[in-house]
């Protein structure tokens, strides 16, 4: 990297001088400038903007608001890891990151945390829009502030949102079809469960069953039933009043697609009716499912690298704010498929 010191040597000036020049202030003559400006663009100099940055003291106040990773919601827990990984590595700058963890699935709590949010400092935020009614009236919330915000995990359209780092749901959905289809009789017919209290609320879950059901009108081998479920909560005794009827009215059913991280309550459902043919296909890696997958009544896990997702959203909306860098729209992430198989190599 090409320093002041460097111009200053070759044109015979002092770096009192070449710094007034090439930060425009202070009184220099104009052929002295000149030279100066010469000689710095002869060497290619290049502003170290970081170290601008940092001398000049500024701080930035970030703020996240993304679902509790807790209980049957451990997957978030992931996302936070992520945020604070990046924030380590920004340790010489001045960045506060402010957490408001809202309940999955609760729309008041939401407007709650969201409501507090606005109501502190901060430079740019980073949201899991999971919740499209409420998200969408607090980003045109953000938009009037003029406050940058960034999405991960679910991509909402017509938002002003400054990037979205996540899996293509749409395509994620299409993954999980085919996944199904490579094991599944032709004449088997499919469930799709999706645990949420209000599905039309509920964004990638949607955008997973659209991907889903895409695949076997274009692609798919399977001319069987598909047939959908909505279940409130991943409580056993939710789960079992809703799909006793389902199973006892359609016995062909070979296959389960969970479009959410739950998967773990579907399999243990499936392990207490002994039912361990039917092919189960669901999303995330984290501890329950994992347990699953070992026992073999979770046949594969969708994993969207929520831990990485995490981590570079904060470093984006950092360099936004910092240095005006402009990300890219959609930064659409690679996902993991495990089976029994392969969860030795992803632990190593």
């Amino acid at each position: 990297m090409v320093r002041i010191k460097d111009i200053a040597e070759k044109a015979g000036v002092s770096t009192g001088t070449v710094d007034r020049v090439l930060h425009n202030r202070g009184e220099v003559a104009e052929k002295t400038r000149q030279l100066v400006l010469k000689i710095a663009k002869e060497l290619n100099y290049k502003p170290n903007i970081a170290a601008q940055t940092l001398a000049s003291g500024k701080s930035y106040n970030i703020s996240v608001i993304i679902p509790e990773g807790r209980n049957e919601n451990i997957f978030w827990k992931s996302h936070l890891t992520g945020i604070k990984n990046a924030l380590s590595s920004l340790q010489p700058f001045r960045v506060n990151v402010s957490f408001y963890l809202f309940e999955l699935n609760n729309e008041k709590d939401f407007i709650e945390k969201s409501t507090a949010l606005l109501n502190e400092p901060c430079d740019g935020v980073i949201v899991a829009p999971v919740l499209k009614n409420e998200t969408l009236d607090f980003c045109n919330k953000l938009d009037e502030l003029n406050i940058p915000y960034l999405f991960i995990d679910t991509f909402i359209k017509d938002t002003n949102c400054l990037a979205f780092i996540g899996e293509d749901a749409y395509q994620s959905g299409r993954i999980a079809a085919s996944l199904i289809d490579f094991g599944l009789s032709p004449e088997k017919d499919i469930l799709i469960v999706n645990i949420s209290k209000n599905l039309d609320n509920t964004q990638h879950l949607n955008s997973r069953n659209q991907g889903f059901l895409s695949y076997f009108m274009d692609a798919g081998r399977n001319t069987g039933l598909k047939i959908s479920v909505e279940i409130p909560t991943p409580e056993q005794e939710d789960v079992t009043a809703k799909l006793n009827p389902i199973f006892k009215n359609n016995p062909g059913i070979g296959a389960i697609m969970v479009s959410s991280s739950k998967t773990y309550a579907i399999a243990k459902y499936l392990e207490q009716k002994g039912m361990k043919d039917v092919i189960l296909v669901g999303y995330e890696i984290f501890d329950e499912n994992i347990r699953y997958l070992k026992k073999r009544y979770i046949d594969f896990l969708i994993g969207q690298r929520p831990e990485e997702q995490g981590e570079k959203a904060l470093l984006k909306l950092f360099n936004y704010i910092a240095y005006n860098s402009i990300p890219d729209k959609k930064e659409f992430q690679a996902v993991d498929i495990i089976n029994c198989e392969t969860l030795p190599l992803i632990n190593k």
